[in-house]
């Protein structure tokens, strides 16, 4: 079985790094997308691991507030469900696990950041 997402969204806080036993790069970040508007305005939450070379550039040139668009696969729980959590105003809302197969980095880096030139 194959499947693939597509999704364009801003990340909620700067990536984390982390290498495997084995050497290899993995990166981390959440990403917001945002579906309607005023009050019918829905937030769901992407946990996007990245791995390898773009995981290293993912680290150094993106940050909190940027936009994304990222490829990937779904990576559900052992359920197949997506995880389910509580805000703080006492509302209920999920995050998926996406493995990226490819991160495209839409917005400008914040000042202090390195160009991105392709």
């Amino acid at each position: 079985m194959w499947h693939k997402i597509i999704f364009v969204g801003n990340l909620g806080r700067d990536p984390e790094m982390r290498y495997t036993p084995k050497g290899t790069a993995v990166t981390s970040f959440n990403v917001a997308v945002n579906e309607g508007y005023g009050d019918n305005k829905e937030t769901v939450w992407f946990r996007v691991s990245v791995w390898g070379n773009q995981a290293e550039a993912c680290k150094e040139y993106l940050v909190a507030g940027q936009q994304v668009l990222v490829e990937g696969k779904l990576k559900p729980d052992e359920s197949g469900n997506p995880k389910i959590f509580e805000r703080k105003d006492g509302s209920t809302g999920s995050s998926y696990e996406v493995w990226s197969s490819d991160v495209k980095f839409l917005g400008k880096p914040e000042s202090g950041k390195k160009e991105i030139i392709f």
